[in-house]
Protein backbone atom coordinates (compact mmCIF):
# COMPACT_ATOMS: atom_id res chain seq x y z
CA UNK A 1 0.00 0.00 0.00
CA UNK A 2 0.98 3.34 -0.73
CA UNK A 3 2.62 5.87 1.74
CA UNK A 4 1.83 8.74 -0.07
CA UNK A 5 -1.13 11.02 1.46
CA UNK A 6 -2.49 12.68 -1.54
CA UNK A 7 -4.54 15.55 -0.11
CA UNK A 8 -7.04 15.66 -2.79
CA UNK A 9 -8.70 12.03 -2.20
CA UNK A 10 -7.94 12.52 1.62
CA UNK A 11 -10.92 14.00 4.21
CA UNK A 12 -10.32 16.81 6.93
CA UNK A 13 -9.96 14.09 9.53
CA UNK A 14 -7.51 12.38 7.81
CA UNK A 15 -5.74 15.68 6.84
CA UNK A 16 -5.48 16.34 10.37
CA UNK A 17 -4.32 12.99 11.52
CA UNK A 18 -1.49 13.15 8.99
CA UNK A 19 -0.29 15.85 10.03
CA UNK A 20 0.49 14.47 14.02
CA UNK A 21 2.87 12.43 12.02
CA UNK A 22 4.40 14.43 9.61
CA UNK A 23 4.28 18.49 8.58
CA UNK A 24 5.64 18.18 5.14
CA UNK A 25 4.00 18.34 1.90
CA UNK A 26 4.54 18.64 -2.14
CA UNK A 27 3.54 20.93 -4.36
CA UNK A 28 3.83 19.97 -8.18
CA UNK A 29 3.26 22.79 -10.38
CA UNK A 30 2.67 22.28 -14.01
CA UNK A 31 1.65 24.36 -16.98
CA UNK A 32 -0.82 23.47 -20.02
CA UNK A 33 1.85 24.18 -22.98
CA UNK A 34 2.83 23.39 -26.25
CA UNK A 35 4.94 19.97 -26.79
CA UNK A 36 4.96 19.54 -30.24
CA UNK A 37 3.04 17.02 -32.24
CA UNK A 38 4.02 13.85 -30.06
CA UNK A 39 3.50 15.22 -26.97
CA UNK A 40 -0.16 16.22 -24.78
CA UNK A 41 -0.26 19.60 -23.29
CA UNK A 42 0.09 17.88 -20.07
CA UNK A 43 3.81 16.81 -20.38
CA UNK A 44 4.93 19.36 -17.44
CA UNK A 45 1.58 18.66 -15.18
CA UNK A 46 3.20 14.73 -15.33
CA UNK A 47 6.54 15.70 -14.45
CA UNK A 48 5.69 17.30 -11.41
CA UNK A 49 2.75 15.10 -10.60
CA UNK A 50 4.35 12.15 -11.14
CA UNK A 51 7.72 12.74 -9.24
CA UNK A 52 5.96 14.45 -6.02
CA UNK A 53 3.92 11.19 -5.78
CA UNK A 54 6.38 8.77 -6.15
CA UNK A 55 8.68 10.61 -3.46
CA UNK A 56 5.39 10.69 -1.43
CA UNK A 57 5.10 6.92 -1.66
CA UNK A 58 8.63 6.55 -0.36
CA UNK A 59 8.69 9.13 2.66
CA UNK A 60 4.70 9.02 3.83
CA UNK A 61 4.65 12.62 3.02
CA UNK A 62 1.77 14.92 1.50
CA UNK A 63 0.99 15.79 -1.85
CA UNK A 64 -1.26 19.05 -2.58
CA UNK A 65 -3.36 18.92 -5.77
CA UNK A 66 -1.41 19.60 -9.05
CA UNK A 67 -1.41 23.38 -9.84
CA UNK A 68 -1.75 23.23 -13.45
CA UNK A 69 -2.10 26.53 -14.73
CA UNK A 70 1.01 28.85 -14.87
CA UNK A 71 3.31 31.15 -17.34
CA UNK A 72 4.09 29.53 -20.70
CA UNK A 73 5.34 32.41 -23.15
CA UNK A 74 4.37 29.84 -25.86
CA UNK A 75 1.16 30.68 -27.66
CA UNK A 76 0.34 27.87 -29.62
CA UNK A 77 -2.89 26.14 -29.91
CA UNK A 78 -3.97 24.64 -26.24
CA UNK A 79 -1.29 26.73 -24.80
CA UNK A 80 -2.99 28.60 -21.62
CA UNK A 81 -0.78 31.28 -19.42
CA UNK A 82 -1.28 32.78 -16.45
CA UNK A 83 1.05 35.84 -16.33
CA UNK A 84 3.99 35.33 -14.39
CA UNK A 85 2.66 37.79 -11.90
CA UNK A 86 -0.37 35.66 -11.15
CA UNK A 87 1.34 32.36 -11.60
CA UNK A 88 3.53 34.15 -8.38
CA UNK A 89 0.23 35.00 -6.45
CA UNK A 90 -0.91 31.76 -6.86
CA UNK A 91 1.47 29.82 -5.84
CA UNK A 92 1.93 32.71 -2.36
CA UNK A 93 -1.51 31.65 -1.74
CA UNK A 94 -1.05 27.97 -1.57
CA UNK A 95 2.01 28.17 0.47
CA UNK A 96 0.48 30.34 3.15
CA UNK A 97 -2.81 28.26 2.82
CA UNK A 98 -0.38 25.25 3.47
CA UNK A 99 1.50 26.84 6.58
CA UNK A 100 -1.56 28.40 8.43
CA UNK A 101 -3.02 23.83 8.19
CA UNK A 102 0.41 23.49 10.50
CA UNK A 103 2.52 22.26 7.27
CA UNK A 104 6.20 23.44 8.61
CA UNK A 105 8.16 21.87 5.22
CA UNK A 106 6.92 22.82 2.03
CA UNK A 107 8.20 21.70 -1.33
CA UNK A 108 6.82 23.40 -5.18
CA UNK A 109 7.92 20.73 -7.15
CA UNK A 110 8.14 22.72 -10.59
CA UNK A 111 7.07 20.22 -14.16
CA UNK A 112 8.82 23.56 -16.38
CA UNK A 113 11.38 25.31 -16.76
CA UNK A 114 10.60 28.48 -18.63
CA UNK A 115 12.95 31.21 -17.51
CA UNK A 116 9.50 33.60 -16.34
CA UNK A 117 8.19 31.09 -15.06
CA UNK A 118 10.96 29.82 -12.51
CA UNK A 119 11.37 33.54 -11.55
CA UNK A 120 7.42 33.30 -10.48
CA UNK A 121 8.19 31.01 -8.48
CA UNK A 122 11.09 31.94 -7.01
CA UNK A 123 9.33 35.47 -6.12
CA UNK A 124 6.41 33.35 -4.24
CA UNK A 125 8.90 31.88 -2.45
CA UNK A 126 11.02 34.39 -1.11
CA UNK A 127 7.35 36.85 -0.92
CA UNK A 128 5.98 34.05 1.84
CA UNK A 129 9.42 33.96 3.71
CA UNK A 130 9.65 37.92 3.88
CA UNK A 131 5.93 38.57 5.02
CA UNK A 132 5.81 35.70 7.40
CA UNK A 133 8.92 34.72 8.73
CA UNK A 134 7.41 34.14 12.22
CA UNK A 135 6.05 30.70 11.59
CA UNK A 136 9.52 28.70 11.09
CA UNK A 137 8.21 27.17 7.92
CA UNK A 138 11.01 26.02 5.26
CA UNK A 139 10.01 26.08 1.43
CA UNK A 140 12.28 24.16 -1.47
CA UNK A 141 12.22 25.42 -4.33
CA UNK A 142 12.66 22.03 -6.80
CA UNK A 143 13.85 21.92 -10.03
CA UNK A 144 13.33 18.35 -11.20
CA UNK A 145 15.50 18.31 -13.83
CA UNK A 146 18.54 19.28 -11.63
CA UNK A 147 17.80 16.26 -9.49
CA UNK A 148 18.76 13.58 -12.18
CA UNK A 149 22.77 13.51 -13.18
CA UNK A 150 20.97 12.02 -16.39
CA UNK A 151 18.58 14.76 -17.15
CA UNK A 152 21.58 17.06 -17.06
CA UNK A 153 23.20 15.37 -19.92
CA UNK A 154 20.54 17.39 -21.69
CA UNK A 155 21.83 20.54 -21.51
CA UNK A 156 25.27 19.81 -22.47
CA UNK A 157 23.37 18.08 -25.69
CA UNK A 158 21.25 20.85 -26.45
CA UNK A 159 18.61 18.88 -26.10
CA UNK A 160 15.22 21.26 -24.63
CA UNK A 161 12.02 21.41 -24.63
CA UNK A 162 10.17 18.06 -25.83
CA UNK A 163 13.16 16.19 -26.71
CA UNK A 164 14.55 13.12 -26.06
CA UNK A 165 14.67 13.41 -22.41
CA UNK A 166 11.21 14.57 -21.79
CA UNK A 167 9.93 12.41 -23.97
CA UNK A 168 11.17 9.45 -22.48
CA UNK A 169 9.82 10.48 -18.80
CA UNK A 170 6.53 10.18 -20.80
CA UNK A 171 7.24 7.31 -22.53
CA UNK A 172 7.95 5.88 -19.31
CA UNK A 173 4.92 7.23 -17.07
CA UNK A 174 2.14 7.96 -19.87
CA UNK A 175 3.12 6.52 -22.95
CA UNK A 176 -0.92 5.81 -24.10
CA UNK A 177 -0.31 9.87 -24.07
CA UNK A 178 2.70 10.07 -26.41
CA UNK A 179 2.45 10.03 -30.09
CA UNK A 180 5.58 9.08 -31.80
CA UNK A 181 4.56 8.55 -35.50
CA UNK A 182 3.25 12.57 -35.57
CA UNK A 183 6.80 13.61 -34.43
CA UNK A 184 7.79 16.33 -36.47
CA UNK A 185 9.85 19.36 -35.71
CA UNK A 186 9.78 23.14 -37.10
CA UNK A 187 11.85 24.70 -39.57
CA UNK A 188 15.71 23.83 -39.52
CA UNK A 189 17.11 27.54 -39.22
CA UNK A 190 14.44 27.92 -36.23
CA UNK A 191 14.69 24.27 -34.90
CA UNK A 192 18.28 24.67 -34.63
CA UNK A 193 18.21 28.15 -33.05
CA UNK A 194 15.63 27.12 -30.57
CA UNK A 195 18.42 24.05 -29.56
CA UNK A 196 21.39 26.97 -29.22
CA UNK A 197 19.41 28.71 -26.60
CA UNK A 198 15.31 27.90 -25.27
CA UNK A 199 14.48 31.60 -25.12
CA UNK A 200 14.98 32.02 -29.14
CA UNK A 201 11.63 31.32 -29.81
CA UNK A 202 11.05 34.57 -28.82
CA UNK A 203 11.69 37.55 -31.10
CA UNK A 204 12.08 41.49 -30.18
CA UNK A 205 11.86 44.81 -31.96
CA UNK A 206 11.96 48.07 -30.90
CA UNK A 207 10.00 50.89 -32.36
CA UNK A 208 12.45 53.37 -30.86
CA UNK A 209 15.79 52.60 -30.72
CA UNK A 210 16.95 53.80 -26.90
CA UNK A 211 18.32 51.89 -24.10
CA UNK A 212 15.15 53.29 -22.59
CA UNK A 213 12.66 51.65 -24.59
CA UNK A 214 11.48 48.63 -23.63
CA UNK A 215 11.00 45.80 -26.41
CA UNK A 216 8.11 43.96 -27.52
CA UNK A 217 8.59 40.33 -27.60
CA UNK A 218 6.52 37.46 -29.34
CA UNK A 219 6.59 34.10 -30.00
CA UNK A 220 8.47 33.85 -33.59
CA UNK A 221 5.43 33.50 -36.32
CA UNK A 222 6.97 31.20 -38.33
CA UNK A 223 6.82 28.33 -35.34
CA UNK A 224 4.24 25.70 -35.76
CA UNK A 225 5.76 22.62 -33.73
CA UNK A 226 7.65 24.15 -30.82
CA UNK A 227 10.02 21.49 -30.01
CA UNK A 228 13.22 22.54 -28.79
CA UNK A 229 15.20 19.57 -29.15
CA UNK A 230 15.71 15.56 -31.01
CA UNK A 231 12.96 13.24 -29.60
CA UNK A 232 14.84 10.30 -31.60
CA UNK A 233 16.34 8.08 -29.52
CA UNK A 234 13.41 8.73 -26.70
CA UNK A 235 12.75 5.63 -24.71
CA UNK A 236 11.11 4.48 -21.77
CA UNK A 237 13.87 2.78 -20.07
CA UNK A 238 15.99 5.97 -20.28
CA UNK A 239 12.55 8.02 -18.56
CA UNK A 240 12.87 5.47 -15.83
CA UNK A 241 16.30 6.14 -15.19
CA UNK A 242 15.73 9.89 -14.49
CA UNK A 243 12.58 8.96 -12.76
CA UNK A 244 14.29 7.17 -10.31
CA UNK A 245 17.40 9.35 -9.77
CA UNK A 246 14.86 12.40 -9.70
CA UNK A 247 12.49 10.72 -7.16
CA UNK A 248 16.20 9.79 -5.01
CA UNK A 249 17.36 13.84 -5.09
CA UNK A 250 13.62 14.22 -3.96
CA UNK A 251 13.49 12.02 -1.15
CA UNK A 252 17.02 12.98 -0.09
CA UNK A 253 15.89 16.89 0.26
CA UNK A 254 13.10 15.72 2.14
CA UNK A 255 14.23 13.58 4.75
CA UNK A 256 17.20 16.49 5.20
CA UNK A 257 14.59 19.21 5.45
CA UNK A 258 12.77 16.96 7.98
CA UNK A 259 15.79 16.44 9.88
CA UNK A 260 16.02 20.23 10.57
CA UNK A 261 15.31 21.13 14.00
Amino acid sequence: MSNARIMYNMTVEEVCEGLKETQTVLVPVGVVEQHGYHLPLSTDIHNAQEIATRAAEETGTFVAPTVHYAFSGGMLPGTINLSPQVTSLVLMDICRSLILQGFRNLLLVLGHGATENIRAAEDAALMVQRLSPETGAAIALVRFWQLSPTYAQAKEERDYHAGKYETSLMLYWKPELVKLDRAQLDAPELAQRMREDPDAYLVSEKRVEDPNVVPRQQQDPNMQVGVMGDYSGASAEFGEIMCREAVAGLVSLIQKMESSP
